[in-house]
């Protein structure tokens, strides 16, 4: 489970939209941007395709321990709007002995330096973990999200990305792709349904995996059952593209469990200040262990959504619902991921739904689009959250023209 803490804002109060001609509202504002490492300023880094440790800028204490560490500054990044929210991911590689620390802050306002996470995707130099208490007059950062304070609306941000080695140690970790997602969340209590985006009757083949199955396990992890939607969710998707953990990796995990994949996903997305699965940069960074492309955004509407199982790219949602707003479901929840994998001839949306599912295979369901739309993108949810994970070679959909890129 992931509990959703959404801003409301009243800068902007909206609907979403058709995605076409006959639009009567505008859709909110959204961009997702990539980082580009060959502007910026480096300190102790080598930037190209990727930013790597070239050698120590300084060295700092954590953890009860002394870190060497380098660091590049990317440069000021205009939003196009007064941001209300924004959200950072990478993928990175941490060998042994390493760790990366992402920051924010705001150009326009200026404010101070927001850690959005601390992470390697191995749990024996330090915990990954985000950090708690940076509220200001600017804004704060719940889990993963910085939220702006109201009134003071980001129109532009940098990112800072450190990262840290043992003294002494060569080489260091290596960040392959940092971006950030910066929205205006609207004010709306519901959404109306979106057009169709030419998907219908497209269902993708994803390995179906139940989180229940896992209720007690790991305790040290959050123990499994509703925590576990985010990093079940996430492991279906590296089995689509057929990526995962070893035999050899899943060797600690008990040998009866029926996906230990889970399991071991859950331990490797584990937020130790947050004290759950749900991070959501953490889950896609995992999914950068791998060497997949990941990252976290917002989607518009269910007609944007088409545009990436047309590509055959499966997507991550976050909603939160009462047990009545979803038929189908069976329940209700404050927060909860699963996989939309396809789209029903009629245009109902089918997805692997971790949840209420008694084996790995009851996980498809089918949920009326209307009802799904609503509970996905209205501002009391996630306001339409995505992971988007796939092989950096298979293409990302066109953005759609007119809008900002928010992919």
């Amino acid at each position: 489970m992931r509990k959703l803490a959404v801003l409301l804002v009243t800068l902007l109060v909206m609907t979403t939209a058709p995605l076409h001609a006959a639009a009567v509202a505008k859709p909110p504002p959204v961009v997702y941007q990539r980082a580009a490492f060959g502007a910026g300023t480096p300190e102790g880094v080598a930037p190209g395709a990727a930013l790597t440790f070239a050698a120590p800028a300084g060295v700092t204490e954590y953890a009860g321990a002394s870190w060497e560490y380098a660091r590049w500054t990317g440069p000021d990044t205009r939003v196009g709007f007064g941001a209300t929210e924004l959200i950072g991911s990478w993928t990175a590689d941490t060998p042994a002995g390493t760790w990366i620390q992402i920051e924010l802050r705001g150009t326009a306002p200026d404010t101070k330096w927001y850690v959005l996470g601390r992470w390697a995707y191995g749990d024996a130099d330090i915990r990954r973990t985000s950090v708690p208490g940076q509220a200001d007059a600017d804004g704060t950062v719940n889990v993963d999200t910085f939220a702006a304070a109201k009134g003071r609306p980001v129109d532009s941000y940098q990112l800072r990305v450190t990262l840290y080695r043992k003294p002494g140690q060569a080489g260091g970790p290596t960040v392959r792709t940092l971006g950030a997602m910066a929205s205006a969340v609207p004010n709306r209590a519901s959404v109306p349904v979106s057009p169709g985006g030419g998907a219908w009757g497209v269902e993708l083949k994803v390995p179906r995996r139940s989180q229940g199955i896992h209720l007690g396990h790991y305790p040290e992890w959050d123990g499994g059952g509703q925590a576990w939607c985010s990093p079940t969710s996430t492991a279906m998707v590296l089995g689509y593209w057929g990526k995962g953990p070893s035999a050899a990796d899943l060797a600690w995990v008990d040998p009866s469990d029926p996906s230990p994949e889970v399991d071991y996903a859950a331990r490797f997305v584990y937020d130790l200040a947050y004290e759950g699965a749900g991070n959501w940069p953490f889950n896609t960074a995992y999914a950068g262990r791998y060497g997949l492309d990941g990252f976290v955004t917002r989607l518009r509407s269910l007609t944007e959504l088409e545009r990436f199982i047309k590509a055959g790219i499966p997507v991550i949602t976050s909603q939160s619902f009462k047990k009545e707003e979803l038929p189908g479901a069976g329940y209700g929840t404050d927060g909860h991921l699963f996989v939309v994998i396809g789209f029903t001839r009629a245009g109902n949306v089918i997805v692997n739904d971790p949840a209420n599912a008694p084996t790995n295979d009851d996980a498809r369901r089918v949920y009326p689009r209307a009802a799904f739309e609503n509970v996905w993108l209205r501002s009391s949810s996630s306001a339409g959250i995505a992971y988007v994970i796939r092989p950096p070679g298979h293409r990302l959909p066109a953005n759609v023209p007119g809008l900002p890129a928010n992919w």
